[in-house]
């Protein structure tokens, strides 16, 4: 089955990388693949290749966390994390491809389950402002939680 999405403009926006995402997972779970493709008229010169628009996906901006001084460095400028940002995306980072619920999330990163779960939900939409909306780091799996999305280059340093 082909799908065709046409998205006109010169840049892609950010709802459209939200949906080439969730359509990248649907894809994904019965073992299909998604290929990108731009259209001649768009790309001003020659059309990409498949390959070539998949690395240009994977050309984001990247996030390296300092572990032993709780830094976050967004293309190597300092990214001012509040203690709970920082732990939500260290979390996420640490266990890349899984799913979490918001109750997994509050008891691994806040300690506790009693708080409301849509807790969760106003630090994610705080990281993602911070993080830029270039492209999602933090992506909703709907009806289930969050997980860190497939293509986010985040990497995570021990020592500075």
């Amino acid at each position: 089955m082909t799908l065709a999405i046409p998205l006109t403009g010169d840049v892609v926006s950010p709802q459209a990388h939200r949906l080439l995402a969730a359509v990248r997972e649907l894809v994904e779970l019965s073992k299909g693949t998604v290929t990108v493709e731009q259209a001649p008229a768009l790309a001003g010169n020659e059309p990409e290749t498949p390959v070539e628009a998949a690395e240009d996906a994977c050309e984001g901006p990247e996030v390296r966390l300092l572990t032993s001084s709780r830094q976050a460095l967004l293309d190597g400028a300092a990214l001012p994390l509040t203690r709970l940002e920082f732990d939500l995306l260290q979390y996420l980072a640490e266990r890349p491809r899984r799913v979490f619920t918001r109750a997994q999330l509050l008891a691994a990163v806040w300690g506790y389950e009693r708080a409301g779960e849509r807790t969760v939900d106003v630090h994610v939409r705080r990281l993602r402002l911070k993080l830029g909306n270039h492209l999602p780091l933090i992506t909703t799996v709907y009806g289930v939680g969050y997980r860190l999305a497939d293509d986010a280059r985040i990497s995570i340093l021990p020592h500075d």
